[in-house]
């Protein structure tokens, strides 16, 4: 009798787990998990997500330093995550960085043909799985002029991402607004809290100091992922049943 519970209970752990949902992330070093987490100051927003989620979902995080809407799908990164994906899963988009990164050609798409495809061919693919495709816009860069003015980097790319959600009809967070906000919000001395700026000698990891204003300090990432996760929350995609 024992033996049959137990065999029971194993198989509907097999079945509970088949079942449970699956959050991917696909983007570039902004999202991506960072090694060596307890030394490494750098940390992507898609690292701090899992604790704002409850152990219903699981997350895989396939978000990648140095990668474009192009270079994640040639090196054959989303046909891993593509593989993989079923009825009921999530995924979130996000790219644009290195995109815009017009003197690499393994990396570099003109946003109006070859990135707007991309996004397009992504979406497609994930709901083709009966997955659930969610586009985000790459977060701002701390940008701030002589006078205070946070400038924008990234041009055409989030405009085109948001014609794709538009024109698509997909579930879409405006994180470039949202992180734009966030680097108004600290000045343009403050924001440096969210990013990476050491002077020599200041942080081991560092030895020669750091001034990095696109990638995320472990405080910038926290508060990027709380602004993804409340935008997530709100948009009745099935995923916010997921979110603490």
């Amino acid at each position: 009798m024992k033996k049959k519970l137990t065999l029971i209970i194993f198989f509907l752990s097999i079945i509970t787990f088949a079942q449970q949902p699956t959050l991917f992330l696909i983007g570039d070093s902004t999202m991506a998990n960072k090694e060596n987490p307890d030394k490494n100051p750098e940390h992507g927003w898609g690292q701090m997500l899992p604790p704002l989620l409850t152990s219903e979902i699981i997350i895989q995080n396939h978000a990648t330093n140095g990668r474009s809407s192009k270079s994640f799908r040639t090196e054959g990164r989303w046909n891993r995550v593509l593989n993989q994906l079923k009825k009921g899963d999530f995924v979130i988009i996000q790219f644009g960085h290195n995109d815009q990164k017009v003197n690499d050609s393994v990396r570099f798409t003109n946003p109006y043909t070859q990135y707007r495809a991309n996004i397009e061919r992504y979406v497609n693919e994930t709901r083709s799985k009966g997955a659930i495709p969610i586009l985000m816009t790459s977060i701002a860069r701390r940008n701030f002029n002589e006078n205070g003015v946070l400038v924008d980097t990234h041009k055409e790319y989030p405009i085109v991402v948001r014609m794709v959600a538009d024109d698509l009809k997909v579930s879409f967070v405006d994180l470039q607004l949202l992180s734009e906000q966030l680097e108004i919000s600290y000045g343009p001395e403050g924001s440096k809290k969210l990013h990476l700026h050491y002077k020599k000698g200041d942080q081991p990891y560092y030895p020669e100091g750091k001034d990095d204003d696109t990638h995320l300090s472990k405080m910038g990432a926290e508060s990027i992922a709380k602004l993804a996760a409340t935008s997530l929350k709100s948009l009745k995609t099935g995923l916010e049943r997921y979110i603490k």
